[in-house]
């Protein structure tokens, strides 16, 4: 079933966010009166057609789906009837093949800013930014955070969940910078505390930058009861069911689900005996943990899953709702952050400041795609603009076979005064060719090893 969740969310994402983004393209060719000859979603051999409008489009899927393209009337494509010249893509002006090659990535930022709209016009669930344990000798330490100190503004900009503390905090700690930080005990005094982040390494951020900076989230105490068992998983093998409470493990009582976390992760692969209780009854089971690798360190891991109790985390927890406007301009503000925070990102890649392990493919997409679908709707519309901001920067990065290579392309032509040369145009596919599939080979190697390391 998961599987299967999974693979229809992962579906549905890919076709939703490439027809909008080919829509861009085919809304604004009909707006320069430009002829579109077909508009597929995937490429390769045409699995089903179908032709409509006064222009007898073929609308078509194609065999692979990942991708999709507009065919405008072209000379450089095939003979155009002399009465049709005028509609053809090469006889427009350049500042008209601008706006129809801009409109694709132009589509997915609004697709963004109008799903995150919807998100905050409804509600956003989130964490209190409230901190719990600070690593002794770390950065966090030196700045003399405390434990239950609540966030409550990260330079200029005002926190409200924990959410927003880690994503305001990565954007200063991919340029290892100073940061101040606003918090406030529980007695409700204003501390300002100095962060500094110099010390983190590419590794830090490919893991939890924040445990590196010697941060932890405040656990709420949850009871140690099994919510969910995993099919498969170790604590399936060795006979524990939803419903059991843990008591004790290796002979050490238990009393809290963090407890129980810390005790598994702390022994991949090493036998322990686990007391439960189940109903009336007090059972001992012996259960080898899996071994699994999360932010560079070997864990064990069981498969099973705390059983939420809304009582016990409720003070815990904030929603922030708003209005349409303000809704509105949210949505405008997180597209353009995590649009220029992207670009960042893959600039530093190139220079070697963070490691190309950041880099997703489609396996590792399909996945968090499920796990958000699997959560709720709102998980998975934030899912959905977020790869729909990531679609839009690609396609503008100046690589030619993609959108910004064509900018490019036509940036070139209004300085020289004449288009760029067939020539010079098909060393720039060979070029963006080679490009794109080491871009593809590195995200498929990324997906791969995320896969065996668990």
């Amino acid at each position: 079933m998961n599987f299967l969740t999974t693979l229809a969310a992962f579906a549905f994402a890919l076709g939703a966010l490439v027809v909008v983004h080919e829509f861009g393209h085919y809304l604004a060719a009909r707006l320069c009166n430009v002829k579109v000859l077909r508009f597929s979603v995937g490429f390769g051999r045409v699995i089903a057609s179908r032709r409509y409008g006064r222009d007898n489009t073929e609308w078509a899927l194609a065999a692979f789906p990942l991708g999709g393209y507009v065919k405008m009337l072209d000379e450089r494509e095939g003979d155009v009837p002399a009465e049709e010249l005028p509609r053809a893509f090469n006889r427009q002006s350049v500042y008209r093949r601008i706006i129809i090659v801009i409109a694709g990535p132009l589509a997915n930022f609004l697709l963004a800013i109008f799903l995150y709209w919807l998100i905050f016009m409804h509600g956003v669930p989130g964490i209190r930014p409230v901190i719990g344990a600070v690593t002794p000798d770390s950065a966090a330490a030196h700045a003399q955070f405390e434990a239950g100190e609540t966030i409550v503004r990260i330079g200029s900009d005002p926190v409200t969940t924990w959410q927003d503390a880690r994503w305001l905090m990565l954007k200063y700690a991919v340029d290892r910078a100073w940061v101040a930080l606003e918090v406030q005990n529980e007695r409700a005094q204003i501390n300002v505390r100095q962060l500094d982040m110099s010390a983190l390494t590419p590794a830090d951020l490919d893991g939890n930058f924040l445990r590196a900076l010697g941060f932890a989230r405040l656990q709420p105490p949850l009871p140690p009861v099994i919510g969910r068992v995993m099919p498969g998983g170790a604590a399936e093998r060795g006979g524990i069911l939803a419903g059991d409470e843990v008591t004790a493990i290796d002979s050490a009582p238990l009393d809290r689900w963090d407890q129980v976390v810390a005790a598994i992760s702390a022994s991949p692969e090493r036998q322990l005996l686990i007391e439960v209780k189940r109903g009336q009854t007090r059972l001992q089971m012996k259960i080898l943990p899996d071994a699994a690798v999360e932010n560079g360190t070997r864990i064990g891991r069981i498969g099973v899953a705390v059983r939420f109790d809304e009582n016990s985390v409720k003070k815990y927890m904030v929603e922030m709702r708003y209005s349409p406007w303000d809704s509105l301009v949210r949505a405008g503000e997180r597209t353009w952050d995590t649009a220029r925070f992207s670009l960042s990102m893959l600039g530093k890649m190139i220079i070697g400041e963070v490691s190309l392990k950041n880099l997703s493919g489609p396996i590792t997409i399909a996945d968090y795609a499920g796990q958000s679908a699997q959560i709720g709707w709102i998980s998975y519309l934030a899912f959905l603009a977020l790869i729909s901001i990531s679609l839009g920067v690609l396609n503008l990065l100046p690589i030619p076979l993609l959108d910004g290579g064509h900018l490019m392309y036509y940036m070139l032509e209004i300085v020289k005064g004449s288009p760029v040369s067939t020539r010079i145009m098909e060393i720039g596919q060979n070029v963006g060719m080679g490009l794109l599939f080491l871009l593809m080979a590195f995200a498929l190697y990324n997906d791969i090893t995320r896969l065996v390391n668990g």
